[in-house]
């Protein structure tokens, strides 16, 4: 079937007018892409895109990824034109109190959208990760005679998107990979937000996009057909390297008194809309879509669920031959996790001193061998993070099934694409790095948490004790700051044992993500405590490692390395002393009232905390009367141990505290 390009004229315009009015209404929003690309909205949603929107999760569709997600009424206005379940109420509603319309795209809030946009170039990031993950399940699952994986990323970025640079860092990785399945159009319109884009950028974007190793072609994005033969040209096109379509586009198009500066960008084309919207031949009724543009995207879908019914066919006849793996296929896209995961992981020698990286390391390997789909990342550390999968192979153009990814040194491409695998739904996700650049990630895992990605951080070194490496790599602040974030578990085991509950614990949990902070340095197995206890503690965030003998006088808290001199002062401090150990505060937190009352009864107010790290968080524990034992200053270069005793994190301080209250 060719291309309508009567009625496809006539929806961009309609789809223009959606967008104007919503802008308007809500005297909110960015009115410039939606306008300049609607043309090109029309031929994905209308033509060219493989999707169902009666099944917006489809595992066999087309992913579309709105990079550039301030131009969210772009993706509402064809969503809705398109038949999924966003009625036009929705779109009147835009931006308003628990509409279905956010001013950014936001992941399971709206039918269609693939992922949380909005700061620039996550998106990039995500149509990476997620080209990453289509690529591995075509190798995991497609078979000979069924290829029920065979679909393509297709992502929309502005300049602002290629400004930042995680896409850069994601961009480099995907062509290196060879992700033939991923299609980035650049919306080039010349504009930022402040300026014409010549006030920051001189840059030849298409030449940078063919030295990754991108094919490129350019096209004027307002032209449909063009657009469509770039379109075809990128899909057919298998030749192992991504593609970069750069998009020449009016931005703000049908508004004549903003389109082509940088006054379209934003919602300055509002007060312009009544005659813009005469201009492009739309009536006088607002949030108007005409019959015939009903009729088509009305036949448009008949067209598409018989595409969809012919996959249909083809994957359930890949199940009846195929069972185990439909079954490994359905738990995944279920978010199952095996219950038994803690008896996979042998116990550790009562007299072993391991850093809890490398005892991470030995938890999960047989984790990993239960759980598949699990897949392991670093960022250029596999040999520092230990979080290396055996047996496993690596992800390359040539061996998709590998299951280790080499990230190279690109931190904040490393968390975006991690978004990207899992928004796709099939694949665990882990990553790692050195704990302190956490503050290179910190934008892509606030965005896992917002929309409650399954991810699990594995990042190391995390504290003083990494030593000589001196302060630029000794995170005073960072687990404290991460643990501010809403709806992201932060774990810093003690010891081997609570390393092992801790990582099974970050694989069950299926509703947000899980930062594991581990050390660098050899940290004793703490026999005192029970390794059952140990184990499963850390699941409820906090548990109290050794009971006082009689009347409760002083509670002692602490976590991770320094759990350790909690337990060695307690002993010194005599038997009315109760040690809890702290591995997660979010997970105690979600415990009963109840429980937390045992563990930190209301009525023993003596309390000390210690912690190598700053001390304000831990005082929602410790409360008035007690004390934090903890840093108000960054590090030092020397060995790891000197620095601790240096900085006054060890048992006597512990001790000197407690006396002193």
């Amino acid at each position: 079937m060719s291309l309508n390009l009567e009625i496809l004229s006539r929806a961009a315009n309609e789809a223009r007018g959606l967008c104007m009015d919503a802008v308007q209404a809500s005297q909110s929003g960015h009115l410039g892409l939606p306008l300049g690309c609607a043309e090109m909205g029309a031929v994905l949603y209308g033509y060219a895109l493989q999707h169902n929107p009666d099944k917006p999760r489809w595992i066999g569709r087309d992913y579309f990824v709105l990079s550039a997600g301030h131009g969210s009424m772009f993706l509402y206005a064809w969503l809705h034109m398109s038949g999924y379940d966003l009625p036009m109420e929705e779109i009147k509603r835009f931006r308003q109190l628990h509409s279905k319309t956010p001013g950014h795209p936001e992941f399971l809030e709206t039918p269609g959208v693939e992922c949380t946009t909005g700061p620039l170039g996550q998106g990039v990031g995500n149509a990476v990760g997620i080209a990453v993950a289509c690529k591995m399940a075509a190798a995991r699952f497609n078979t000979d005679e069924h290829k029920i994986f065979d679909q393509h990323v297709i992502g929309l970025a502005g300049d602002g998107c290629l400004q930042e640079g995680v896409s850069a860092e994601a961009s480099a990785f995907g062509a290196h990979f060879g992700l033939d399945n991923l299609i980035l159009i650049y919306d080039s319109n010349a504009v930022t937000l402040d300026a014409m884009a010549k006030a920051t950028q001189s840059e030849d974007t298409a030449a940078r996009f063919k030295a990754y190793g991108f094919d490129v072609q350019e096209v004027n994005g307002q032209d449909m057909q063009q657009f469509l033969d770039a379109l075809n040209t990128a899909k057919e096109n298998n030749n192992g390297k991504p593609k970069f379509i750069v998009a020449h586009t009016l931005i703000g198009k049908g508004v004549p008194e903003v389109a082509g500066t940088q006054k379209a960008h934003g919602e300055a084309g509002a007060k312009f809309v009544d005659a813009a919207r005469k201009g492009l031949g739309l009536p006088e009724e607002h949030y108007f879509v005409s019959k015939e543009t009903r009729d088509y995207f009305t036949e448009h879908k008949k067209k598409l669920l018989a595409d969809y019914d012919r996959w249909d066919k083809t994957y359930n006849d890949w199940r009846k031959k195929n069972s185990e793996q439909a079954k490994l296929l359905d738990d995944a896209i279920d978010k199952k996790v095996p219950g038994d995961l803690l008896s996979k992981i042998p116990e550790f020698p009562k007299d072993a001193k391991l850093a809890t990286r490398k005892a991470g390391s030995e938890a999960l390997q047989p984790l990993a061998k239960a759980m598949p789909l699990f897949i392991s990342g670093s960022a250029d550390l596999h040999g520092s993070t230990l979080n290396y999968i055996t047996d496993a192979g690596d992800f390359t153009r040539e061996t998709p099934k590998g299951r280790n990814i080499h990230f190279g040194i690109r931190e904040h491409g490393m968390c975006a694409i991690m978004n990207g695998i899992s928004y796709h739904g099939i694949f665990r996700a882990s990553g790692a790095t050195f704990l302190v650049f956490t503050d290179y990630c910190r934008a892509s895992i606030r965005l896992a948490a917002l929309s409650r990605l399954p991810n699990i951080y594995i990042f190391t070194h995390d504290s003083i004790g990494v030593g000589e490496d001196g302060p630029t790599h000794e995170p005073v602040e960072t687990v404290s700051s991460v643990r501010l974030m809403p709806q992201i578990d932060v774990i810093r085991p003690a010891d081997p044992e609570e390393t092992a509950g801790a990582f099974v614990a970050a694989l069950q949990r299926t509703d947000g993500p899980t930062f594991l902070a581990l050390t660098r340095q050899a940290v004793p197995m703490l026999n005192d405590i029970d390794v059952k206890l140990r184990r499963e503690g850390v699941a409820r965030g906090g548990y109290i490692a050794k009971k006082e003998k009689g009347k409760l006088d002083l509670i002692l808290m602490s976590c991770g390395s320094e759990l350790q001199h909690a337990m060695a002062a307690a002993k010194e401090l005599g038997e009315n002393v109760r040690v809890v150990s702290m591995p997660c505060f979010e997970r105690f937190a979600r415990e009963s009232e109840k429980y937390r009352e045992e563990v930190l009864p209301d009525s023993c107010r003596k309390r000390v905390a210690i912690e190598a790290g700053v001390t304000q968080i831990w005082d929602q524990y410790v409360g008035l009367d007690g004390k934090v034992i903890g840093l108000h200053r960054f590090g030092m270069s020397a060995p790891g141990d000197q620095v601790m005793k240096e900085l006054g994190i060890d048992a006597k301080h512990v001790v000197d505290a407690a006396k002193s209250l």
